[in-house]
């Protein structure tokens, strides 16, 4: 009987018929001669290896080394195209102002994809080169915890800058990060009208600056950003900004503790609130910027406190002490 004929598909892909021949190398140790052929792509994607003992009897290899194989190549390829598209970003910029200037319009578009690091940076730069206004941030856990020492530099550098210009900074910060010795050393050594506030639980990155640009992250790597200046849009981020400020707690230049009732600290009544919301525990962690050890932690000396044996109990007492709603009176 004549064989089919291999059906031509992507070089990264696997076609039915070589799953399952892979799937009968797998029950059975090895291909017979010739079987491979069936479905050339699985030697392709490197799912198959010569036998020590009898070389035309291929063996399959493990799948989870074949697995890890192909999303290590794949991982690659993003990061290729990751680069790519930075350096098409870094080649059209200049030119897509050529354009604007040959069209006479010089405005710049209400949103713009920024792609990679320098770009972002670059961006956020300009925004803040000519202003003297005031610049509002949102400077989550992540943002201290991810960013290299230098990076960090060049931006206190940029900071001090807008400052000496006669500009205003207002930041909001996690409570986590009220004794953090990053967001110390920052503001031992910004001079100027600088201040800052915590919360429980704050935005992703947020930059606003002068109300008339802001900046928003467009991936979870944080390598992709958003540039508005939409009027509207930069107006709705600007004045949600404030709300959260005027909710959150002075942490600089005078620094307020937030109050603790009955016992409970703020920070516990927040796991409290995200434990009777059904929360887990890492994204309790992730949501109040700790580890999900500290969140534990908190989640263990939370129940000793109201006497809890189990996480059901737990959520019945949290309701039954009432410490929420003692929240929300003193925040009245």
């Amino acid at each position: 009987m004549a064989r089919a004929t291999h059906v031509a598909h992507g070089a990264q892909e696997m076609c039915a018929e070589a799953a399952a021949l892979y799937a009968r190398a797998l029950r059975d140790g090895h291909l017979r001669a010739g079987d491979a052929e069936e479905a050339p792509c699985l030697v392709g994607l490197g799912l198959l290896r010569p036998s020590a003992g009898a070389p035309d009897r291929p063996e399959p290899l493990a799948p989870a080394v074949a697995l890890h194989r192909l999303l290590r190549a794949s991982e690659d390829r993003i990061a290729d195209e990751r680069r790519r598209e930075a350096r098409l970003a870094e080649l059209f910029e200049p030119l897509l102002r050529i354009d604007g200037r040959r069209t006479g319009t010089d405005d710049p578009p209400a949103v713009t994809v920024l792609t990679g690091f320098p770009g972002i940076g670059r961006a956020i730069a300009r925004a803040m080169a000519d202003s003297h206004g005031e610049l509002l941030a949102v400077q989550p856990h992540v943002s201290h915890t991810r960013t290299p020492a230098e990076a960090r530099a060049e931006v206190l550098a940029r900071c001090q800058d807008f400052l000496d210009r006669g500009g205003r900074i207002r930041t909001l910060y996690q409570h986590t990060l009220r004794h953090a010795p990053s967001v110390a050393a920052r503001y031992e050594q910004l001079r100027g009208a600088a201040g800052a506030r915590t919360l429980d639980e704050i935005t992703d990155r947020l930059l606003v600056v002068d109300r008339t640009v802001a900046c928003i992250p467009a991936d979870s790597g944080r390598t992709l950003a958003l540039e508005i200046r939409h009027p509207a849009l930069v107006e709705f981020l600007a004045t949600a900004f404030d709300r959260l400020w005027r909710l959150a707690t002075p942490m600089y230049p005078e620094a307020a503790q937030p109050p603790t009732l009955n016992g409970v600290t703020p920070r516990r009544r927040a796991i409290a609130a995200l434990l009777i919301e059904g929360h887990t525990d890492a994204d309790m962690a992730e949501r109040l910027g700790m580890n999900i050890r500290t969140a534990r932690l908190h989640i263990a000396e939370l129940a000793a406190t109201l006497g809890s044996d189990s996480r059901a109990q737990l959520g019945y007492l949290i309701g039954r002490s009432g410490i929420l709603d003692e929240q929300g009176e003193a925040g009245r």
